[in-house]
């Protein structure tokens, strides 16, 4: 996957190197919706503040929102700060989040399958239901099916 450069100006205004645009942070939320990568640098010194600009991206859509994280957590993050909790946040979060996404789209995935194969089986089975013997007229008294009789002994 190709990262795209931005580069920030000091007016806060942001340019998209790759499509020599400026963009808006919402554009770049938008980006990485799509799958892609950016690098966001300091169009003066060509440091890199990706970290700050994706923070500001967070912040706003929680503003928006009016909640992200809940309260408990944030009071954690602020009382622990960046020193105990940026090994934890750098290395397991992401890696907790991208599972738990992976997992839960298998998880409806694997959900409508069955679902749609318990459809296409509830015919089958209810005509194996009302084969069975001696309980073929108990079970086809619920599906409105009663087998009728071709005067065979």
């Amino acid at each position: 996957m190709q990262t795209v450069t931005i580069k920030k100006y000091a007016n806060r205004r942001l340019y998209d190197t790759e499509q020599s645009t400026y963009i808006t942070l919402a554009e770049v939320a938008q980006m990485i919706r799509k799958g892609r990568r950016v690098l966001v640098v300091d169009a003066k010194t060509n440091e890199d503040v990706t970290a700050f600009t994706l923070t500001q991206i967070v912040l706003e859509e929680a503003k928006n929102k009016n909640t992200l994280l809940p309260q408990e957590l944030l009071h954690v993050i602020i009382q622990y700060g960046d020193n105990q909790l940026s090994e934890f946040f750098g290395e397991y979060l992401q890696k907790i989040v991208v599972n738990y996404l992976s997992m839960k789209s298998n998880f409806e995935t694997k959900y409508k399958q069955w679902i749609d194969m318990g459809m296409k089986l509830s015919d089958p089975a209810k005509q194996a239901m009302e084969q069975m013997s001696p309980f073929g007229s108990f079970f086809s008294q619920f599906y409105g099916t009663e087998k009728e009789e071709d005067g065979e002994g």
